[in-house]
């Protein structure tokens, strides 16, 4: 049986860290910035941990 492909769209997107655990974007980042605090764009824009439910599903896609 051949290898696995890693997910193209998702190396792009997630990061993994020393640990195993992984790091994605936060989300509403791209649209309707007006209305959004400076604050509130500056803390989104720092990566967030994924729960471990989702993961689970990354790590799949990325061959981990």
């Amino acid at each position: 049986m051949p290898k696995m492909k890693t997910h193209s769209g998702a190396k792009k997107r997630f990061k993994v860290t020393a640990k195993g655990k992984l790091r994605g974007r936060h989300a509403m980042t791209s649209h309707m910035l007006g209305k959004k605090s400076a604050k509130r764009k500056r803390r989104l824009e720092k990566p967030v941990a994924l729960s471990e439910a989702d993961a689970s599903r990354i790590k799949e896609l990325l061959g981990k």
